[in-house]
């Protein structure tokens, strides 16, 4: 038996996410310098992503073109709305989609808000082009009563009121109903307007108040009534870029700054003296991007997941990059590719959460369902950072890797290992084959004959490796058949050579 006493081991967690500014002896070991699809795990690690599928196999519907892109995808009462063109319909997981609404000319992207008002269940949208609709999931009304905004893009509730901003004539006000009603907007009810300095790009209820985001201002609407209503500053130096970029995740309001993403509470804080932003690790994915009004986002709850998409009519769906960011003690973040969304929303219904986007394609997706992108493989890439172990001027002979993982199936991908921060001069040892045919079972998930009663939920991989180096890098590359797993964490095991 060959003498391993001499072995020296270095273990790390994977942990701290994609990290784009700090030099190699900067990073810490768990850190990523790739990371793509795979997502920064609330159980510690990263996880390869789930896929979506079709939400209905049936396209929406087309109005006047099949280049149209789905402009809404609302989930309300076990359906999905979606727009196309003109048109408005709704449809289950089976069967035709059914035409609900027509006649809206020139829509442009929708946003949408539910509610429930005298114990009746209803969802308003507002598409930039023409008057608000409200729907109870039998009749269609539109918000067309006296002094009703004509053409807003923006509609949200708060404080038992229905706000609207966004029209083409008054870029920069709001208009709200009366209280505990959805039509009536007569001032004398208790309907008024609120008029800004700067034109209005998105609202967002949080905290029992009404953000009111701007091109380069933040206000907030406290109070409950127009009795009270006050406009604070929150911010005259920044403003949100696009409004469906803002999204509340694990206790902070998220939105795309002109510099990259921003919290409202981050910003709160600072004051109006210096802004910080929460991307700065990934400051690079957002440099220089254009056509930022396509761009989309969505929560995923349960994992305190927020993604942002960098989607846009000219860019190919497997080409489409975005962030996705989780709130732990701090944000991490990770690459996606391969999602393109046009319009995007979330909801928890009796504990199961809905992750919907309309496509380019003319299709309604749910993501977190199965296994690769409808048919389309998920290309899942990590690096780690280039390792020395604490001593860049000692050459290390590598003998053995262990890979600490959390499968939910069988995993089938690459193990690469890198040395000397991939010098072309330095040998590359071939692919060594990260995969395992059997899990643990675990009931009521695992299917019969696919895993393993009593396997280990959390097993080790044992690879010899050869080479040596200076420093080390480890990838894994995904070959995009394998379910969801995640990456725990690794341990590189060897001897010292000599010093440089």
């Amino acid at each position: 038996m060959a003498d391993e006493s001499g072995l020296s081991p270095f273990v790390f967690a994977c942990a701290g996410g994609l990290v784009l500014d700090l030099s190699t002896f900067e990073m810490q070991p768990g850190m990523a310098l790739e990371l793509q699809n795979f997502e920064p795990d609330i159980k510690g690690g990263y996880r390869r992503i789930s896929g979506y599928t079709k939400w209905n196999t049936n396209i929406v519907p087309q109005d006047a073109s099949s280049s149209e892109k789905v402009l809404m995808s609302a989930f309300f009462n076990n359906k999905v709305i979606a727009a196309r063109g003109g048109k408005i319909h709704e449809a289950g997981t089976t069967g035709s989609w059914t035409q609900i609404d027509t006649g809206r000319t020139n829509a442009g992207k929708y946003t949408h808000f539910r509610y429930n008002l005298a114990g009746t269940d209803f969802i308003v949208w507002a598409d930039g082009a023409n008057h608000a609709t409200k729907y109870d999931g039998t009749t269609v009304t539109d918000l067309n009563a006296t002094g009703a905004p004509a053409d807003p893009k923006f509609v949200v509730g708060f404080k038992d009121t229905l706000f609207f901003a966004g029209m083409s004539s008054s870029p920069q006000s709001v208009v709200f109903t009366a209280p505990f009603t959805d039509n009536d907007f007569s001032v004398a009810n208790g309907a008024g307007t609120i008029n800004v300095d700067s034109n209005i790009t998105g609202l967002f209820p949080f905290r029992d108040q009404l953000f009111i985001f701007c091109e380069e201002r933040i206000f907030k609407l406290v109070g409950n009534t127009i009795a009270d209503f006050q406009v604070l500053p929150v911010t005259r130096e920044i403003g949100c870029v696009n409004g469906h970029t803002i999204q509340e995740v694990g206790g902070d309001l998220i939105f795309l700054g002109p510099d990259g993403l921003r919290t409202v509470a981050g910003t709160e804080k600072i004051g109006d003296v210096e802004l910080g932003t929460i991307s700065r690790q990934v400051q690079p994915r957002f440099e220089g991007l254009t056509d930022v009004d396509e761009f989309d986002s969505v929560v995923i709850p349960d994992k305190t997941q927020y993604r942002i998409f960098f989607s846009s009519a000219n860019i190919t769906r497997g080409n489409t990059t975005g962030v996705t960011a989780v709130r732990k003690q701090t944000y991490e973040f990770a690459d996606l590719r391969g999602i393109r969304p046009s319009c995007t929303d979330f909801i928890t219904v009796q504990g199961d959460t809905i992750i919907l986007h309309g496509e380019y394609d003319g299709y309604v997706y749910r993501q977190e369902q199965g296994n690769d992108f409808d048919g389309n493989t998920i290309t899942g890439k990590y690096r780690s950072p280039d390792l020395s172990m604490g001593d860049s001027g000692i050459r290390k002979n590598f003998q053995r890797v262990i890979i600490n993982y959390a499968p939910e199936a069988a995993v089938n991908a690459d193990l690469f290992v890198r040395y000397d921060y991939e010098s072309p001069q330095v040998p590359r040892p071939a692919a060594y084959p990260f995969n395992t045919a059997t899990v643990v079972a675990v009931y009521g998930s695992s299917v019969y004959g696919t895993a393993t009663y009593g396997g280990q939920s959390n097993p080790l991989i044992r690879q010899p490796i050869e080479g040596s180096g200076f420093a080390v890098a480890l990838r894994v590359n995904d070959r995009g058949v394998s379910a969801p797993y995640s990456l725990k964490g690794f341990q590189l095991e060897f001897d010292v050579g000599a010093r440089r």
